[in-house]
């Protein structure tokens, strides 16, 4: 393990504007007082020292649940239980969410769940954490403190767990996906070997996790920097078939990232995991029962696929727009969608034509066709179901038409179609 840096060459936080931020400081005067000592630690620590954005600051302090409760009362601050077994209390701080932890020490494990004894000896603490770099803290002054030797990790985007891997991943086997997870959003370069090698020795616990926490990782995974470079080595060390109860389709997911850049694309976790693991929409439900997916995630990627069967060449901009018209009002996410599944999935070097095909909607409005069924009725139709099957018929014709007829022609079209089966 390296060794940890002195204090004195730890930088201070004390200037960033998160550990000044408000409510951040009623909480740390809430806490402060008496013999207890609280300070923020993990991820937001991690990322300022990374110089990434700080999202959730979460606090550990060696007061105890009921003192934390007490405190936070009486300075007005909102307590809830959130996880009051483990010695997790939320405080409402100017509307703001903030988990205060009690200092803790492991009694027993099982590899999901442990079973916990609060305590006062913060490098304890930080031993039964993870990583090396979600183990530095920082005080109400700004100071960091680094007990693991973090900091070093942090500044090499190196992850390393805390001792040994193989017992780090006993006490919680989700931290196979951590690991992986931490190196795609995080790392940078080789993957540390003893944690890859407890990683796959492990492996098969991973099948006793729930779907839902394997989900949760996955989809922060699928979508990291890293994320293709992390689904190789998971497929390669035996992790990722166990994952998705298949092989992922690591070509298809690459082409797709690429496309994903080359149109400036929001990342999306439901195109990004149909490319990577569902060729036909079947696939979609088996996904979706793997790692729980929401019905809006598996709706989206379903409909991709099914609409990537209609993708046309890249050069038939007619066509693409009948597709576009077919997919309905709102039907441009799914057009695009596709066009980006069919890239992927497909062996063609001609990216800038589904680029064009992908910005069809922006050069062309769907159409929209302009009779309705009370036009069919006022023509001569009769009531009933004739009305809908003419409408049906016309309408068919007019795309057929590459929507070229105006209303003037589809009302003459209109009236001899009546006329016809009068």
């Amino acid at each position: 393990m390296v060794a940890p840096p002195r204090d004195a060459a730890l930088p201070s936080l004390a200037g960033a504007a998160w550990v000044s931020a408000p409510p951040v400081r009623r909480v740390f005067a809430a806490l402060g007082g008496g013999d207890a000592e609280t300070r923020i630690i993990g991820g937001a620590v991690r990322d300022s020292l990374a110089g990434r954005p700080v999202g959730d600051i979460d606090f550990a302090t060696t007061a105890l649940p009921g003192e934390v409760t007490a405190k936070a009362a009486r300075a007005g601050i909102k307590a809830v239980p959130t996880g009051i077994e483990h010695g997790t209390v939320t405080l409402v701080a100017d509307g703001i969410p903030f988990q205060v932890t009690t200092l803790r020490e492991d009694v027993a494990t099982d590899g999901r769940h442990a079973v916990v004894r609060f305590g006062r000896d913060w490098t304890a603490d930080a031993r039964r954490r993870d990583f090396t770099v979600n183990a530095l803290s920082v005080d109400s002054s700004g100071s960091v403190h680094d007990p693991l030797g973090g900091y070093p990790d942090i500044l090499s985007h190196r992850i390393r767990f805390i001792g040994d891997p193989d017992h780090r991943i006993a006490e919680d086997r989700l931290r196979i996906l951590r690991f992986f997870r931490f190196n795609a959003e995080f790392g940078d370069g080789a993957i540390d070997g003893a944690g890859l090698g407890a990683a796959i020795r492990a492996r098969d616990g991973l099948r006793t996790l729930s779907a839902e926490r394997i989900g949760q990782e996955m989809r922060r995974i699928i979508l990291a920097p890293r994320a293709a470079a992390m689904l190789g080595l998971m497929q390669d060390c035996g992790i990722l078939p166990i994952i998705l109860a298949g092989v992922a389709c690591l070509g298809p997911f690459a082409r797709y990232l690429e496309f994903e850049r080359r149109v400036e694309a929001r990342p999306s976790l439901a195109l990004r995991l149909a490319a990577a693991a569902c060729r036909v929409e079947e696939d979609v439900e088996r996904l979706s029962d793997r790692l729980r997916l929401s019905n809006v995630e598996r709706e989206r990627a379903r409909a991709a696929l099914a609409a990537m069967t209609e993708v046309p060449a890249a050069s038939d901009e007619q066509a693409a727009l009948r597709l576009l018209y077919a997919l309905g009002e709102g039907g441009e996410a799914v057009f695009r969608g596709a066009v980006a599944l069919d890239f992927a999935w497909s062996e063609t070097d001609d990216a800038e034509g589904h680029v064009g095909l992908y910005r069809l909607p922006d050069r062309r409005s769907r159409p929209r066709f302009p009779l309705r069924g009370r036009d069919v009725l006022g023509a001569g139709a009769p009531h009933g179901p004739a009305i809908g099957e003419v409408l049906h018929a016309l309408e068919a014709w007019w795309v057929d038409h590459n929507f070229v007829p105006d209303e003037t022609e589809l009302r003459a079209r209109l009236q001899q179609m009546i006329a016809a089966v009068q």
